[in-house]
């Protein structure tokens, strides 16, 4: 009986004995466990990110405009004729009054060198012709144009209605300087809204003289 139970014992030691031993569970590594995660939320992102379509804005209502600029517009044009002697005469202005005159009829009395003696009274005579638009009658008058000396010049009136190509004879009363010399005046026409207009080539008309005793 008891070597029975002795064999039994020693049976049952060798079979735990012999028996595999459990596998240990391994420590997890909490490290590893947080680098894995954020990699994982990193990927999504970058997928999210990439496959996102930017919705486009909406066209302005209104397109704006530039303000617009204004245009000057040209009304007259402004021609400074130079008289003789290389001196500028007055302003022309771009009027619808214009005149010209043809150089072998222009001077009808008083040629240009004409001696006079000292204090000696004339009248200068010019023939042009309305080349403009615009009728000539009451307020035209001959002007001193402001180059060298009057002379003492007293215009004499416009006669009659002048209208455009009519020929018209212009005077002008003068008296000679006293001093030996010569003289020059420049004249023109000038229209009831006082401006002065002038001839062909935007010049007045002159007289020239030469006193001698």
């Amino acid at each position: 009986m008891k070597t029975k139970l002795i064999i039994t014992l020693v049976g049952v030691l060798l079979l735990t004995a012999c028996a595999p031993a459990s596998p240990s569970v391994p420590t997890p590594d909490v490290a590893l466990i947080q680098t894995s995660a954020a990699q994982t939320v990193i990927a999504n992102f970058t997928l999210t990110a990439a496959s996102w379509t930017a919705t486009p804005l909406p066209p302005p209502s209104e397109t704006p405009t530039s303000p617009a600029l204004d245009t000057p517009t040209l009304e007259t044009v402004v021609v400074v004729p130079t008289l003789a002697g290389g001196t500028p005469g007055a302003t022309q202005v771009s009027l619808c009054d214009l005149y010209s005159w043809d150089d072998a009829t222009v001077d009808v009395n008083i040629p240009d060198g004409t001696q006079m003696t000292p204090g000696q009274q004339f009248v200068k005579t010019w023939k042009i012709k309305n080349a403009g638009t615009c009728t000539w009658g009451a307020g035209y008058k001959v002007v001193y144009a402001g180059y060298a000396t009057t002379m003492s010049g007293v215009p004499q009136p416009i006669n009659g209605v002048i209208g455009p190509g009519q020929e018209v004879e212009i005077s002008v009363q003068f008296t000679a300087p006293t001093k030996i010399g010569e003289y020059v005046s420049a004249w023109t026409l000038q229209n009831p809204a006082g401006r002065n207009f002038f001839g062909k080539g935007a010049k007045p008309l002159y007289v020239k003289i030469v006193v001698k005793l």
